[in-house]
């Protein structure tokens, strides 16, 4: 029985590293596999975009430029850009805060761009109907009463179709990334018309987003209060996907640290699309909506207002919106996972203690701190109990001697030596149980929240959100050369393994000999597995392994004072 038991120990441990692993050495493979599945397909959908005769090559900036003076300019704390008076479209949007990298002249996020561009994605709104001959449409030239949005400023767009039908738009914005789009219909003609209010998302997907598995990157929203999440490539295999006259919390696309999202009219449900298809060479995405029709007698107005998400998913500011506009679920835009009940109450304590230390990567060591703390009299209770099952092995190994033939009062006898002792086999697995979803927790706030993102800690760590940049192969840095990236070995996976083999060394070795083996190799194999973790992980686990080694100190000497 005992050598069961050490056995489950030894597969639990491993089960961590098994774990942490999966992400390089299964779902890298499986992502590679499903690549070169797509190569032939791809191939064939370059030769088409090249070989379409009207698919563009238009530059950003040129695409823009082409419309240079149909523009209304955008201008806030948070955001720059334009939206085009041509189709009334958000084509042109850049992230002003944020920059592609850490490089000195990096430039800004670009977020939306011009239809007309490789990497086109554009919001637009609109008006649909059965009875009205002249709507706007893609090629609206519309009016406005300023050429400028400002968060002090707001906008409004005209246009009069043949019939006196007058439609106009209402925009406004605050200082961070939320755009108040209300739509006016007024019936000036002499029939009674009928009018449907759309607004959709459209994208070029070029693959430049390099898929990751572990959070969602794609189409996403809150329908009937549920979160609903659909990759690229679940739409690619659906090619179309409904909702029909469903209450529309919020829907649009995500990336990793972007969103662009529209919140509809809550006075309305709306039937929905989520849609892939291949035009000009390119493969789209959209997500679109459309209000049941609104009956207008003559010279009445009909009117509704949709808002606009589009920038960096802040937790703050995505909760800010959600509580004062009442949008469900808008803080699962940010893919927390499946501890969401844990991740999110962590990255809340990192951000407490950021607004006072101004530092994510001392933030972790605080809570890191807390934690610790909140286990204490648990890793205690393991410690303890490790130490009593060594103590016990002797008589364990005489009992198996004297009951080796008869398996079922073997483990019995053994059974009531660890009730008779009060000892328990499987106490010192608890706080490895506890500490896993802690662990992937701090990984996902890591990974997903953009607070993170480029993140400095101390010295050469510029971004807690990234791997270690140093290697041990170039004598991190001394050597004028860039190691292959499995060789990307850096300070703080060393430090890692370096105190988890100190934290092994002053814990009670196993009784198990294969158990004990398995144990002293684990610091080799994490460090190997860990280097390409983002490492403000490794601060964190470093800590944990020296806030361990403090602890048992204390717990040996407490053991050797009362002995």
């Amino acid at each position: 029985m005992n050598h069961n038991i050490t056995n489950l120990i030894a597969a639990i441990v491993l089960s961590v590293g098994i774990i942490f692993g999966w992400q390089h050495f299964y779902e890298k493979p499986k992502l590679e596999k499903l690549t070169a599945s797509h190569k032939a397909y791809n191939q064939q959908l370059e030769l088409q975009k090249q070989t379409t005769a009207i698919a563009t090559t238009n530059t950003r900036a040129e695409a823009i430029a082409t419309t240079e003076n149909l523009r209304v300019q955008i201008t806030s704390p948070s955001l720059s850009g334009s939206i085009n008076l041509k189709g009334l479209r958000f084509d042109d949007l850049t992230l002003s805060k944020y920059k592609h990298d850490l490089t000195q002249n990096s430039k800004p996020v670009e977020l939306l761009s011009p239809s007309a561009s490789e990497d086109a994605f554009f919001v637009e709104v609109g008006w649909f109907s059965t009875d009205v001959t002249n709507l706007p449409n893609s090629s609206t030239q519309w009016q406005t009463d300023n050429k400028e949005l400002t968060p002090t400023q707001a906008v409004n767009l005209t246009w009069i179709n043949p019939e006196g039908v007058e439609f106009l738009v209402n925009i406004s914005m605050d200082n961070d990334y939320l755009f108040t789009i209300k739509q006016t219909t007024t019936n000036n003609s002499n029939q009674k018309i009928a009018i449907q209010y759309y607004g959709l998302i459209n994208r070029n997907y070029t693959n430049k987003e390099k898929a990751i598995n572990i959070l969602h990157q794609g189409l996403i929203g809150s329908i009937n209060g549920e979160l609903q999440e659909y990759s690229y490539e679940d739409i690619k295999d659906k090619k179309l996907h409904k909702f029909s006259m469903t209450s529309i919390n919020w829907l649009g696309i995500t990336d990793k640290y972007w969103l662009t999202a529209f919140i509809p009219d809550a006075g309305h449900q709306y039937s929905s699309n989520l849609n892939y298809a291949i035009k000009t060479g390119f493969e789209k995405f959209q997500v679109d909506f459309m209000s049941p029709s609104q009956p207008i007698e003559p010279g009445n107005i009909s009117t509704v207002t949709h808002r606009l998400f589009a920038g960096a998913k802040k937790v703050d500011l995505l909760d800010k919106y959600e509580q004062q506009y009442n949008i469900k679920l808008f803080d699962r835009a940010i893919d927390f996972g499946w501890f969401y009940i844990l991740t999110k109450p962590v990255f809340n304590a990192m951000s407490f203690f950021y607004n006072y230390v101004g530092n994510f990567g001392v933030s972790i060591l605080i809570v890191t701190v807390i934690i610790k703390l909140l286990m204490f009299s648990l890793a205690n209770k393991s410690y303890r109990s490790m130490k009593k099952i060594k103590k016990l092995q002797p008589e364990i190994e005489r009992i198996r001697a004297l009951y080796n033939d008869d398996k079922m009062r073997l483990n019995k006898e053994i059974m009531e030596l660890y009730k008779r002792e009060k000892a328990s086999p499987l106490s010192g697995c608890l706080p490895l149980f506890v500490q896993i979803p802690v662990f992937f927790s701090i990984y996902k706030v890591l990974y997903v929240t953009i607070e993170m993102r480029h993140a400095p800690f101390f010295g050469w760590i510029k971004d807690l959100s990234a791997p270690d940049p140093t290697s041990i192969f170039n004598l991190f840095g001394l050597l004028s050369f860039t190691p292959p990236s499995f060789l990307l070995i850096g300070a703080w996976p060393i430090f890692m393994a370096l105190t988890m083999f100190l934290q092994q060394r002053m814990s009670p070795e196993p009784a198990d000999p294969t158990q004990a083996q398995v144990m002293r190799f684990m610091p080799l194999i994490f460090l190997v597995m860990f280097s390409s973790f983002p490492a403000g992980l490794l601060i964190y686990w470093s800590w944990n392994n020296i806030l361990s080694i403090i602890q048992q100190y204390y717990i040996n000497k407490l053991d050797k004072n009362s002995n």
